[in-house]
C-alpha cells in the first residue's frame, strides 16, 4: 500500500499520523508511507526522526483578529492544492490520510479531486476548521468522540466512524521500572514527575512548573522531575530557572523537547500536563495519575471540556488557568505525592479510557474504503 499521510503544526496533529503509520507498517511492513507537512512545523524533527520521507506545501492558518497575514493566506488557498496535486501525481498514493492542521486541507482535497481514497481522523471533541472544511470532500471521517458527529452537517454524518485515538504502541508496551532504568533513575527515587505543555510550550504552564519547583519538588532528594519547556514558548521559563538556580539542582531535569515521550510517561508517578486528546488517551494507555491543565486558547475551549470528562470520572484532576496561583501546583503535586493511595485510585480510574483495538480498527477501515473505491 502506498500512503500519503498529513498533519502537522503541533505534536497533537504529528504524532496521531505517525501513530497511523505505525500501524499501517505493523500491518503491511511492505507499505510505502511518505508524509506532507510546511517547513515550520514540529513535522519538520518528528517525521524525518521517525524515518519517513517529508514532502512540504506553502500554507498557513487563518488569523481571527484583523491582520495582512490573511491576505497571504488567502492566496496560498488558492494555489496550495496545485502544490499538493503534484505531490500525490509523484508518489501515486492508494490512500491519503489527514490528522489535523491547515496543511490537511489542500492535500486531502486535491486527492478528494482526483478521485483517490482520503480519510480524515479528529481526536477532538470538537472538530477543527480543517476537518470541517473537508467534511464535504473526504470519504471516511474518524474520531474519537461520540459528540465529533454532531459538530458536522447532516449529509456528512454517514461518513463518521468512532475508532477512538491512534496511540502509538509504544505507550504502555514498557514497565514503570523498565523505563526507569533507561532513564537512569535511582531505585532510591521515592516519586517520578513529568510536566510539559505541548510541542510549543505553555507560557502558563511553564510558569506554574517553575513555582512548583522552587516551592516543592527542587528541595525534596525523593522526587524526581523532569520538565520539557517547549520549543517555542519557554524563553521566559529558561531565565527564571536560572535565576532561581533550579537548573542546578540534581533532582530537576529541564528540556526543551521530550522525544521519548512513552518512555518518561511510563516512568512517572503523575503528569502535568495540557488536554489535548492524544496527550489524555496517552495517559490512559500508561494508566497514569495526573493534574491536568486545559489551554483556555483553543477553539470551544475543546480541552477544558476534554479534561471534563476524565476529572468528573475521577480519573485526574483539573486545574483550571485562571484559578492558579504561586502556590496551587505544588501544593497540588505534594498531596498527591503523600498519597499514594489516591494516584493508585486515579491511575485505575483513567486506564478505562483507553480504547483496546484502535489500530485493528483503523487499519481495517482503511483497508475496507481502498478496496472498495478501487474496484
Amino acid at each position: 500500500m502506498r500512503v500519503l499521510m498529513t498533519g502537522g503544526g503541533t505534536g497533537g496533529h504529528v504524532n496521531p499520523a505517525l501513530a497511523i503509520a505505525q500501524i499501517i507498517k505493523e500491518n503491511q511492513p511492505d507499505s510505502v508511507i511518505e508524509f506532507v507537512g510546511t517547513e515550520k512545523g514540529i513535522e519538520n524533527t518528528l517525521v524525518p526522526k521517525a524515518g519517513y520521507k517529508l514532502h512540504y506545501i506553502n500554507i498557513q492558518g487563518i488569523r481571527r483578529s484583523l491582520s495582512p497575514s490573511n491576505l497571504k493566506t488567502a492566496y496560498l488557498v488558492m494555489t496550495s492544492p496545485r502544490k499538493a496535486a503534484r505531490i500525490i501525481d509523484e508518489f501515486r498514493p492508494d490512500v491519503v490520510i489527514g490528522t489535523g492542521g491547515y496543511v490537511c486541507w489542500p492535500l486531502l482535497y486535491a486527492a478528494a479531486k482526483k478521485g483517490i481514497p482520503t480519510v480524515v481522523h479528529e481526536s477532538n471533541a470538537y472538530a477543527g476548521v480543517a476537518v470541517r472544511q473537508l467534511k464535504n470532500k473526504v470519504d471516511v471521517i474518524m474520531t474519537n468522540f461520540e459528540a465529533t458527529a454532531t459538530e458536522l452537517s447532516e449529509s456528512s454524518r454517514a461518513k463518521v466512524i468512532k475508532v477512538g485515538n491512534p496511540v502509538s504502541t509504544e505507550f504502555g508496551r514498557i514497565t514503570k521500572k523498565e523505563a526507569r532504568i533507561r532513564l537512569g533513575i535511582p531505585e532510591s527515587a521515592e516519586t517520578v514527575i513529568l510536566s510539559f505543555g505541548g510541542s510549543l510550550g505553555s507560557v502558563a504552564l511553564n510558569d506554574a512548573v517553575v513555582n512548583a519547583m522552587r516551592h516543592y519538588t527542587a528541595d525534596r532528594s525523593g522526587i524526581v522531575h523532569y520538565h520539557s519547556l517547549g520549543r517555542v514558548n519557554g524563553e521566559d521559563a529558561k531565565r527564571r530557572i536560572a535565576e532561581y538556580a533550579l537548573d542546578k539542582k540534581e533532582n530537576l531535569f529541564i528540556s526543551e523537547y521530550i522525544y521519548d515521550m512513552p518512555i518518561y510517561m511510563a516512568a512517572a508517578d503523575i503528569i502535568v500536563c495540557r488536554a489535548g486528546a492524544m496527550t489524555l488517551s496517552e495517559l490512559a494507555a500508561v494508566r497514569c495519575a495526573s493534574i491536568i491543565i486545559p489551554s483556555p486558547n483553543v477553539t470551544d475551549n475543546h480541552q477544558y471540556k476534554n479534561a471534563k470528562v476524565l476529572s468528573d470520572a475521577g480519573a485526574a484532576v483539573l486545574l483550571e488557568e485562571s484559578s492558579i496561583k504561586e502556590k496551587t501546583l505544588a501544593d497540588e503535586l505534594m498531596r498527591l505525592v503523600e498519597n499514594k493511595a489516591a494516584r493508585e485510585e486515579m491511575a485505575d480510574r483513567v486506564s478505562s479510557f483507553y480504547a483496546d483495538g484502535v489500530g485493528k480498527t483503523i487499519y481495517s477501515e482503511i483497508l475496507k474504503l481502498t478496496e472498495s473505491k478501487n474496484k
